[in-house]
């Protein structure tokens, strides 16, 4: 990831044609996770319901972060999580604004769920997870759709961090 030489202003880094996909993305993913989680708050009615032998709908409320991890009553703690959360969606964003074609690609996927739920947590003071995945007695973290955008954009991250290096 190498940022442009040019000087540029935000807004002309904004209205530049290249990142009109990475904008896009983030838009549609933002909004495909926006749908999903309406679908469940409006429809959804009981605490449990069963799918196949793999996969409930299981409606948690996440004070934490991803999966959970962190989860407190302090409000103290989670606005400070909140503000940190923040700060690096706009790191990230300048950093999709300023990088090359692959990294907007993958920098934007993560973008899109992490607005997702920084909306969730400032609109709701929680996350709504429900996609509970299981085998038997065990069970994954309860998750959304936001955090499965999240998760593929950080293993694209690192398999092209990993491809790279090995390259050189």
């Amino acid at each position: 990831m190498i940022p442009s030489t040019k000087s540029k202003n935000i807004f002309s880094l904004i209205f530049d044609f290249r990142n009109l996909l990475p904008i896009i993305l983030i838009l549609f993913i933002f909004f495909l996770d926006r749908y999903s989680k309406s679908q469940i708050l409006t429809n959804f009615d009981e605490k449990s319901f069963y799918i196949n032998d793999f996969l409930n709908i299981n409606l948690l409320w996440n004070t934490g972060v991803g999966f959970g991890l962190f989860s407190t009553n302090s409000n103290t703690f989670y606005n400070f999580i909140s503000l940190l959360i923040f700060s690096i969606i706009v790191i990230l964003i300048y950093i999709v604004l300023t990088s090359d074609k692959n990294d907007k690609i993958i920098f934007s996927i993560i973008i899109g769920g992490a607005l997702g739920n920084f909306y969730d947590r400032i609109y709701y003071k929680a996350v709504p997870d429900f996609i509970d995945l299981h085998y038997n007695n065990f069970h994954w973290f309860t998750f959304n759709v936001a955090d499965i955008f999240i998760t593929i954009g950080i293993i694209f991250f690192l398999m092209k961090e990993t491809l790279i290096k090995r390259k050189k």
